[in-house]
């Protein structure tokens, strides 16, 4: 199978060959590449198939809240569902993350309409990508695949900026902050102007937040991916933990690979393990990158009979396909 710069060829080629119809196709190249890959991936698994994908990880000043997870993504997928037959569903998943509630919302209406889910991380999936990804009944990851710590953030609001920091950061920040004023009362003087940028609810929300993000992750392991494991309760609560932890981690950025994944004993499967699957998941996530890349595309969400939801930064595309 092609890799990325045979991928753009193909792409090329094809431009030149639309050009070249009579009369000349106003069909997008991008597109037609995509879904050609986006459909023999179906024929290889006979799953429904469907792409979730961001363009978070190439260069370029995209509103974050048009690359999160979000309400609206709901939409997105009850686009692309609509019409499709059977109860498995393979997700292909590029995502640093987003709303902890819209993820919920995401999953409640998926495992509404499917019993069995794949999540497939072609590159990486972060924060509430990880989230979606422990809903699965099954992970698959290769061995340049990522995942990423749940802990939440927090938005917060000062004088001169709105900024966002780990909930647990903030409550540790504030921990430090008692200890030293308490064991140095000349500190509050120091550390007033930062304590009082957190208003009187934010510390009340880290700690909602920090709760929500493990009991959905523990709740989602424990009803699908360790729904056969008679030990599903503690080895759930000890995954959840473990990824909404800030000191686990330091950084919200963090990437976890295939093996510490497998290490916390999450169910993920190689990539590796079947070399066309691999390819053809890959042409897909590399067809995409070239979308993100040669429109203005900023997040697509697309089955595998052509049926998309594709966001631009200043509008919504729905296509129809049929097979």
């Amino acid at each position: 199978m092609p890799n990325w710069a045979e991928i753009l060829n193909e792409i090329h080629k094809l431009v030149e060959n639309l050009k070249k119809s009579q009369p000349p196709s106003k069909k997008s190249p991008f597109d037609i590449i995509r879904r050609k890959y986006l459909k023999l991936v179906n024929k290889k698994t006979g799953r429904n198939t469907i792409l979730y994908a961001s363009n978070w990880t190439q260069p370029g000043d995209i509103p974050s809240n048009l690359l999160m997870v979000n309400d609206k993504d709901v939409q997105g997928f009850m686009t692309v569902i609509h019409g499709l037959q059977g109860e498995e569903l393979d997700i292909i998943l590029h995502t640093p993350g987003g709303s902890p509630t819209a993820a919920e919302a995401l999953v409640t209406y998926l495992r509404s309409k499917f019993n069995n889910i794949r999540v497939i991380i072609p590159y990486a999936a972060m924060s509430a990508g990880t989230m979606l990804a422990c809903s699965a009944d099954e992970i698959i990851m290769g061995k340049n695949s990522f995942i990423g710590p749940t802990d939440p953030q927090v938005i917060y609001r000062t004088p001169d900026r709105i900024g966002t920091s780990p909930a647990h950061a903030i409550l540790d920040q504030f921990e430090k902050a008692k200890e030293e004023c308490i064991e140095e009362p000349r500190n509050i003087g120091v550390w007033m102007p930062i304590v009082r940028s957190y208003g009187p609810s934010l510390l009340v929300e880290c700690e909602n937040s920090i709760r929500l993000s493990n009991e959905l992750v523990e709740n989602w392991l424990k009803k699908y991916m360790f729904k056969d494991d008679n030990e599903s309760d503690e080895k759930a609560r000890e995954i959840s933990r473990y990824l909404s932890d800030h000191k686990n981690f330091l950084s919200h950025d963090r990437h976890i690979g295939i093996e510490e994944a497998k290490s916390l004993g999450l169910k993920i499967s190689n990539l590796e393990d079947d070399q066309t699957f691999q390819d053809l998941i890959l042409s897909v996530f590399h067809a995409t990158t070239h979308t993100f890349g040669g429109t203005g595309a900023v997040k697509i969400i697309e089955n595998h009979k052509g049926v998309a939801f594709i966001n631009q930064v200043k509008r919504l595309i729905i296509q129809e396909k049929p097979e």
